[in-house]
Order: structure tokens, then C-alpha cells, then sequence
């Protein structure tokens, strides 16, 4: 017989674990926001036998991808400033940025990473850890830009509005989701942990991304949990009046709403505590950037993810996010700065990774509303569709391009108008790639991302077995 896989317990139990998320949604809705902190994990389930941690990087407002990942090679960075030359990266701005990948392109096409996003990602490229996806983005089906002209298939809603494409990419439905991908792979990974409170982790504000039929986002700050106020400090300066306070949300009745509240307190009041305790024994294992709010997020993520073993963790999804990329105008007077903070928030992560030893089984990616437009409206762009994005991690298959590279055009084969790219390559396989690494069997992918079988290629390859 086959060994069994960590996240393939039996059909019965799987079904009787998903059928709980609508039990217990109702109990978590009626308890206070911050308090809805955990969930119940299966005692039954299998363990997995090793860890692994998914990071999503989310870029709040639609990162302009054309000024994040330039066309340089002299033919195809001159159609791209030729269409936006007001805030277009020169060749000679660009020249100590220039990506090399391992193969180079029958074609000649050249690309250069935004050159205070190469201070960080660069080397991390150049070194294997880093791959590039071109022209990702929301899609329901396979759609080629005839199909979409004549709009003779289905389309994501509401396409180029911030919070509808923030909630497809995270959710694969429009703004309103209650559950996405990240939550679904909680769902399968709770199981597999001691401790399931600790399976997603979102550090920056609630988001439909870590919500899942029963996993619940564990909200904390970049200094660690949320406190429950009157009970991680002395209510009114008094020890007796905060264990009072305790003893009257945790008091147990015989009132099914009441309990299931008094239950969800203890729950977070105890794992507040945990986590607390956890952190206080785990500084920071690497140096990471001051005044960098991502960086602040994700020295929090590593140092929950070197405390793992304290909080019986074996999978886990983390969720951060930085803003500021809606760039309607000023844009070189933000962009350049907020991508610094990204490329060297991400390179201080990875140091993390390596300094714990367990870089191959940590693997951060980014996400964004959309992509951007080519053809600048001033000094800015406007919202677009497709747009490339990273991958970051020990098992990534790095130092190379995934996907085909766009055309930077008006109009052209490759986009929709204003250089919006028709996404060549789907959140979906952009997901599915990232979930089979993270230990989701091909028979359970469907109950992660339930439009992934629309797509052929549900394996991108970029990551390693």
C-alpha cells in the first residue's frame, strides 16, 4: 500500500469536516470580531510529517507591473516608452538591473526589475530563489481576446474595480466571497496541525483570502496577538477585576449562543497567551529593514514560524500586505519607493528563511488587485488587468521567466486596450502550482480552487517536487 499523504484522510471524515464550517460559522459570527480567532481542529486527522509555510505578499491598489518588471532589450523598451515616456525607466537607468535568467529567450527579449526593487530581488534571482510570472490575473475560463471582444464567454465580474478584483484573486468570485483560496488550504491543513488556531495567520486586516469553511484567519499585529482588553492588562488597574472579567466571558451556560461565545473566548484568551509566551522566546532571525511597515509584517511571520513547534504548526498561511500602488498620478514619486520597501522586506524574509534552515519549505508570492495600463495618463496609469508577479523560496524553480512575455502595445495581440493585459495565466494555475507543493493531492485541488479544472495546465513548474 501507498503511504498516505498528509492532507488525504478519509472521504467520510473530509466531508464531515467541511459539513462543521456551517455550524461553526454561525458561532463565529455572533462572537466579536477579534475574538473569532480559531478553529476546530480534527482529532482524528493525520499528521503531516514535515512544515510548510504559504506567505502571500498582497500589493493594495493594483501594482504597476510595467514599471515593476521593464522591457530593456533596445526593440521592445522602445515601444514601452514610446507609450508612456513621462514615467518610463530609461535603458541607462535600468543597466545594473537587468535580469539573467538560466535560459535565455530565443527572442531576444531582455527585462530589468525596477531598480530599487533589484537591490533586494536581484541577487535572489540571479541566485535561483526568485522566479518571475508574466502576465497573471483574473480569469474564469481560458479566454482569448476575440472571445472577449465579442464577449462569448465568461468574464470576471466587474473587471478593473479595486475591491471586486481583490476579492476574485482572492476568492475566485466578486467582492461579498466569504471564503478563499488560502482559507480552503487551511481548511485541509488544520487537520494536520496540533494546534489549528495557528493554521492562517493574516497580519495586516481582515481579508476574505484566509477564510474558509472552517478555518478561521488568526488576527495579530506586528507586535503579536490582539489583546483582549481588560484581561492581557489590569482592568482598571486591578488584577482582581481583570480575572473577574475572564471568569464572566468564559462562565459556561446553558444557553447554546452564550456558550458557543463563552468557548470562543477561551479559545482566544488561551491562545493569546500561547502566543505570547511563544514570541517572548523567539526574537527576530535576521536583521530586517527599519521603518518598513512589510518588513514589520514579515519579521512577525518568521518569528512565528521559528516558534512553530511551540504552537504545533505543520502547514500554515500568512497573509501581509503593503499599499499605496493605485498610481493614478505621481507615480514616480511613489512607485520607486513602495517597491524598495518590497524588494528589501522580501530579501530580509528569505535571509530569515535560511538562518532558520528551513528556506525549501517557506515559499512567499506576490498579489495585486490588477495590473496597470501601459499608456500613462499624465504621470500616472490607470487600472488594468493582467501583470507579473514573484515567487520567492527555497523550492521555487528560480532564476527564470514563467509564462509568455507580453507585447508592451496599445491595442496589441496581448492586451485589451491602453496595454491592460488579457492574462495569459490564471490566479487558478498560478494557485494550483503553489497548493501541490504546499500538499494538496490533485483528487483535493478541487475543493481549494473549484475553477481549476477549466484550465489544461494546472502545474505552472515552478516550484520544485
Amino acid at each position: 500500500m501507498h503511504a498516505p499523504h498528509p492532507f488525504d484522510p478519509d472521504s467520510a471524515s473530509r466531508r464531515a469536516f467541511l459539513r462543521r464550517g456551517s455550524a461553526l460559522s454561525l458561532a463565529a459570527s455572533a462572537a466579536p470580531w477579534a475574538l473569532t480567532l480559531s478553529a476546530i481542529s480534527d482529532a482524528a486527522a493525520q499528521s503531516a510529517p514535515d512544515y510548510k509555510a504559504l506567505v502571500c505578499v498582497f500589493l493594495q491598489g493594483g501594482n504597476d507591473h510595467w514599471n515593476t518588471l521593464v522591457p530593456y532589450d533596445s526593440t521592445h523598451h522602445a515601444l514601452y516608452q514610446g507609450l508612456r515616456s513621462n514615467i518610463a525607466y530609461s535603458r541607462d537607468a535600468l543597466a545594473s538591473s537587468v535580469l539573467q535568467p538560466t535560459a535565455a529567450a530565443t527572442d531576444g527579449r531582455q527585462f530589468a526589475l525596477a531598480p530599487t526593487l533589484a537591490a533586494g530581488l536581484l541577487p535572489l534571482f540571479s541566485q535561483g530563489h526568485l522566479a518571475v510570472l508574466h502576465n497573471v490575473g483574473t480569469l474564469a475560463q481560458p479566454t482569448t481576446k476575440a472571445q472577449y471582444v465579442a464577449r462569448s464567454v465568461p468574464l470576471p465580474p466587474k473587471l478593473f474595480s479595486h475591491n471586486d478584483q481583490q476579492s476574485y484573486w482572492q476568492a475566485s468570485s466578486a467582492e461579498g466571497a466569504v471564503r478563499g483560496w488560502g482559507g480552503r488550504l487551511g481548511d485541509l491543513a488544520a487537520a494536520s496541525n496540533g494546534i489549528s488556531t495557528f493554521t492562517c495567520i493574516n497580519v495586516t486586516g481582515n481579508a476574505v483570502f484566509l477564510s474558509g469553511d472552517t478555518a478561521i484567519p488568526y488576527q495579530v499585529t506586528t507586535s503579536g496577538p490582539v489583546p483582549v482588553t481588560g484581561i492581557k492588562s489590569p482592568l482598571f488597574g486591578s488584577s482582581a477585576a481583570s480575572q473577574a472579567l475572564r471568569q464572566i466571558m468564559t462562565a459556561p451556560s446553558p444557553h447554546w449562543l452564550a456558550r458557543e461565545h463563552a468557548q470562543i473566548s477561551q479559545r482566544s484568551i488561551q491562545s493569546g497567551e500561547l502566543l505570547t509566551s511563544a514570541l517572548a522566546a523567539t526574537p527576530v532571525p535576521a536583521p530586517f529593514p527599519t521603518g518598513n511597515r512589510l518588513a514589520d509584517q514579515l519579521a512577525l511571520v518568521a518569528r512565528m514560524i521559528a516558534a512553530r513547534q511551540q504552537l504545533g504548526t505543520r502547514r500554515q498561511v500568512f497573509f501581509v500586505s503593503i499599499g499605496g500602488f493605485d498610481t493614478h498620478d505621481n507615480q514616480m514619486g511613489t512607485h520607486p519607493g513602495i517597491l524598495g520597501q518590497v524588494g528589501s522586506a522580501l530579501a530580509a524574509f528569505y535571509r530569515a528563511t535560511e538562518t532558520l534552515g528551513i528556506a525549501s519549505q517557506v515559499t512567499a508570492f506576490t498579489a495585486s488587485d490588477f495590473g496597470r495600463t501601459l499608456v500613462s495618463n499624465n504621470d500616472g496609469s490607470d487600472h488594468g488587468w493582467g501583470a507579473a508577479h514573484f515567487v520567492l523560496g527555497g523550492a521555487v524553480q528560480g532564476g527564470r521567466f514563467v509564462g509568455p512575455a507580453p507585447l508592451p502595445a496599445n491595442n496589441g495581440p496581448d492586451d485589451v486596450g491602453q496595454g491592460r493585459l488579457l492574462p495569459a495565466l490564471a490566479v487558478e494555475q498560478y494557485a494550483g502550482t503553489l497548493a501541490r507543493w504546499f500538499g494538496v493531492p490533485a483528487s483535493d485541488l478541487p475543493l481549494v480552487l473549484p475553477r481549476l479544472g477549466r484550465f489544461s495546465e494546472q502545474d505552472l513548474g515552478f516550484m520544485a517536487a
